[in-house]
């Protein structure tokens, strides 16, 4: 006996169960706690920076961890959007981000490039390192929250996912590294701040990406 187009449609959907459906509002929640989770972590091992606690905090430290947290705060948005593409959704946000921080690195290389013989002192490499390390692990909690939702969605572009997911991710957790960080000159932020994004964006675009193939 043939099978009516009734009972194939039945015999296809008896295995389905329904899913909750991904809301940005809810990505972003998720984000926003384990930003928090984070910095508690952060405050509890290292306190705030001297400076910031005594309220006596430079412009270009402001300038440059706000620009971070903006970054890593439109990167984060983009990627939670992207767990469920829509025609016509468009990603400019986090471009625009990325070439508002790249002031910083940029600005870096220009006085690198004029103070040749300064660059020990400038780039101050045994402290820079060790703010690399610790901004790159407070990017890790983020980092698996919005992989997790990715891989819960179905994002059409997964390198570009991948991108703003590392680049989203490592921006916030450096932005929240920064409040313990008692360095402020524009060599130690536009170097070392500012790398592990860079890393953070390669390692999304390139392996992560790999991670949310259909």
């Amino acid at each position: 006996m043939s099978e009516t187009p009734d009972s194939l449609i039945a015999s296809l959907v008896d295995d389905l169960t329904p899913v909750r459906p991904l809301r940005p509002a809810d990505g972003l929640g998720r984000v926003a706690l384990a930003a928090a989770a984070t910095g508690a972590v952060i405050l509890g091992l290292r306190g705030l920076a001297d400076k910031l606690a005594q309220g006596d905090v430079s412009v270009i430290f402001l300038v440059a961890n706000g620009l971070l947290l903006l970054l890593g705060i439109a990167a984060c948005a983009s990627t939670i959007a992207m767990a469920s593409p829509r025609v016509g959704n468009r990603h400019d946000g986090p471009r625009w981000a990325m070439i508002m921080a790249a002031v910083f690195p940029l600005a870096t290389l220009f006085l690198l490039a004029n103070h040749r013989a300064d660059w020990p002192h400038l780039l101050d490499a045994a402290g820079g390192w060790h703010c690399f390390a610790e901004a790159t692990l407070a990017s890790l909690l983020v980092a698996g929250v919005l992989l997790h939702w990715l891989r819960r969605g179905a994002p059409a572009s997964p390198r570009q996912a991948g991108l703003h997911l590392g680049v989203g991710a490592t921006a916030l957790g450096s932005a929240i590294y920064g409040i313990s960080c008692a360095n402020d000159t524009i060599a130690h932020l536009g170097v070392w701040h500012a790398l592990p994004v860079v890393l953070g964006g390669l390692a999304g675009r390139f392996l992560v990406a790999r991670l949310l193939d259909w």
